[in-house]
């Protein structure tokens, strides 16, 4: 089963979200272990392979200072909240540092928020592959 088949994107207001932040017992702590070296692709990145939401508006995300944080919200079709706070840094010293950071991942039940944190750990490990080498 996979979780994707059940999340879809919605929205809510800043208030909501911090109300349901305070609220949702459980919590799932992911640390980004990534090869990107850009905040705003890893976050496209984070968004296409967790069907969840950016609420926090595009200018807030914009410019290039080192840091980037993004509240995210998704809705299963059963009902269910999930919330995730993006935290991520970049050396721009070393424009081949990759984005590191954390996500930190919220919910009413223990289920939504591991299988997100699990969504996001698969992610990150298909994206470390790297291509096979064709021997001739």
């Amino acid at each position: 089963i996979d979780i994707m088949d059940y999340i879809v994107p919605a929205t809510c207001t800043e208030t909501e979200f911090r109300s349901m932040w305070a609220e949702f017992e459980w919590e799932n702590k992911v640390s980004v272990n990534t090869s990107l070296t850009n905040l705003s692709d890893y976050l496209a990145s984070l968004l296409k392979n967790t069907n969840m939401k950016c609420l926090t508006p595009d200018k807030a995300l914009s410019g290039e200072c080192g840091f980037m944080a993004a509240n995210l919200y998704a809705k299963s079709i059963f009902g269910e909240d999930a919330l995730a706070n993006v935290s991520l840094e970049k050396n721009l010293a070393k424009p081949d540092a990759p984005v590191t950071g954390h996500i930190r991942i919220r919910a009413k039940s223990q289920g939504m928020a591991l299988s997100l944190g699990d969504k996001i750990n698969q992610s990150q490990k298909s994206r470390h592959k790297k291509p096979a080498v064709a021997q001739g």
